[in-house]
């Protein structure tokens, strides 16, 4: 049965009583309504599953219709919305920890949380902040690994004062000495208690192991890195990122476009352009397969199982997005989490993800954590679990699951204006190949069970991969109580010890 209720005609026949009481006892116009109500009840289906919908419609937006190029060569994209008084812009920079040397990881990150909390050449941070509060501002400044990012929130009514201020700010960041100081103590106390969470040691070690110590996904700053920090340092990393030649904007909320490209237009002017910077290196380090232990004393063993993967833009991509939520990616339905947690109980959580990168291969990547007695019994069923795939035919009802998971969350990439915008701005910098998010759902509902086979035994393989365990090894190595699994049974039983890290200096504890 294919039914549409009316909300109208439901809220008729819901409040009949309600209505009867408020206008007194009218036989007629009672029955007349008594009859509407009845009406719309026969209609309803006994069941809520019997309630049929018209089928979601959704064009994704295309990022020509939102881009526009200032005279200086800077590329905007703006969207407007009114339905609030308020203004959302952000500038994104190429270049993050990829830029930072061997010597000092974590320098592109200090500079953009200085440029923020450092002040400017014309006020001083508790200024600047002052005026920011004044003005109902929110300002920040962030670096991850390729990119960073500075980001304004604000009241229509106050934008030409907070992007005056904001663009000071990223222009002429003073890197106030006392509050780099602080800024330091901080961070170093936070490297204090990187040991204190097996999660945080699971983490590092993890990227090292796929990437190497010497490639920015797998250096880490240490006491000595922080300490070496100067403003010198800072405003270097600063001149090389934070320019008009290295940035793409978008600006969301309350404006008109003409007058908003005008204002930005006067707002860069004099702004000196520098160069592009360059891609990230591309990690030269090989990952080698085995059984890898970090020492914790805890009761629950921490563990990852994986292996390096493919690009973002590789042929095989959308089919194994398909293949991860099958096997890991898709929650409750995934094969992983049943099999480990709801017919094992071993893990209150067990999953796996596909993390490609832009520019040079990515990860695929499988956890949990289990009481260490049953880390092993847990890791063998997950590489049982991958070989299934590899071997047999998934079934068509898992394969229209994650197909319809995809589909279906699709609409969520472009949820908001900001939302929306950061795809065209992260598809421009990275040449996301044209027409990607109009066909996606098309490539998505063409893969089949073959695919995935196809991908599963290309891209993914158990000896290959490596299993890495933070934990009671005396505990772990030995297996479950009912002999079903031991750590013996992965890569002839042999394992790597890696030392657990003193967390300021990153040399093995003694």
């Amino acid at each position: 049965m294919n039914v549409r209720p009316s909300a109208i005609v439901l809220a008729l026949a819901l409040t009949t009583s309600a209505w009867v009481a408020s206008v007194g006892f009218v036989p007629e116009l009672l029955s007349s309504r008594a009859s509407a109500a009845d009406a719309v009840a026969a209609s309803l289906p006994t069941r809520p599953e019997q309630i049929a919908f018209d089928p979601l419609a959704f064009d994704p937006p295309a990022a020509k219709d939102f881009r526009h190029v200032l005279p200086d060569g800077t590329v905007v994209y703006l969207a407007e919305s009114h339905e609030f008084p308020l203004i959302d812009l952000s500038i994104t920079f190429k270049g993050g920890s990829s830029l930072d040397s061997a010597e000092i990881p974590g320098l592109a990150s200090m500079t953009a949380r200085m440029i923020r909390e450092g002040g400017t050449k014309n006020l001083s941070p508790e200024t600047f902040d002052e005026q920011l509060d004044f003005l109902a501002t929110q300002a920040s400044v962030s670096a991850g690994g390729t990119f960073s990012t500075a980001s304004m929130n604000c009241l229509k009514k106050t934008f030409d004062e907070s992007l005056a201020l904001f663009l000071e700010m990223l222009r002429e960041p003073a890197f106030d000495a006392e509050r780099l100081a602080t800024t330091k103590a901080r961070q170093i106390a936070q490297l204090e208690q990187r040991n204190d969470d097996a999660s945080d040691i699971l983490g590092r070690e993890w990227r090292q192991l796929l990437f190497g110590a010497e490639h920015f996904e797998g250096s880490l700053p240490t006491l000595a890195s922080v300490e070496a920090i100067t403003p010198e340092r800072l405003s270097a990393m600063h001149k090389q990122i934070f320019h008009p030649g290295n940035m793409i904007v978008s600006v969301s909320g309350d404006f008109d476009s003409t007058e908003m490209l005008a204002t930005l237009e006067k707002a860069f002017a004099n702004w000196e352009r520098g160069e592009p910077v360059a891609d990230p290196p591309v990690p030269d380090h090989t990952l080698t397969p085995g059984v890898y232990h970090v020492p914790k004393d805890i009761p629950q063993g921490k563990v990852a199982i994986g292996m390096r993967s493919i690009t973002r833009d590789d042929p095989d991509a959308i089919a194994l997005d398909v293949l991860n939520d099958i096997l890991g990616g898709g929650g409750f339905t995934s094969r992983i989490m049943r099999s480990v947690r709801s017919n094992e109980g071993l893990a209150y959580s067990a999953s796996s993800r596909l993390s490609p990168r832009v520019d040079y291969p990515g990860e695929f990547r499988a956890g949990f954590e289990s009481k260490n007695p049953t880390v092993a019994l847990a890791t063998k069923i997950i590489l049982q679990q991958i070989a299934d795939v590899r071997n047999e035919l998934v079934t068509e009802e898992e394969l229209e699951t994650a197909k319809q998971s995809l589909i279906e969350t699709f609409p969520r990439v472009f949820e908001s204006k900001p939302q929306m915008l950061s795809v065209f701005v992260s598809d421009e910098w990275t040449n996301r190949p044209e027409g990607f998010w109009q066909t996606y759902r098309n490539r998505v509902q063409a893969v089949t069970a073959e695919d995935v086979q196809r991908v599963a035994r290309k891209h993914l393989d158990p000896a290959k991969m490596a299993i890495l365990v933070v934990g009671n090894w005396e505990e772990v190595a030995k297996g479950d109580l009912d002999g079903r699994a031991t750590m013996a049974d992965f890569f002839g039983g042999e394992v790597t010890h890696l030392p657990l890290r003193d967390p300021l200096t990153l040399e093995p504890v003694e």
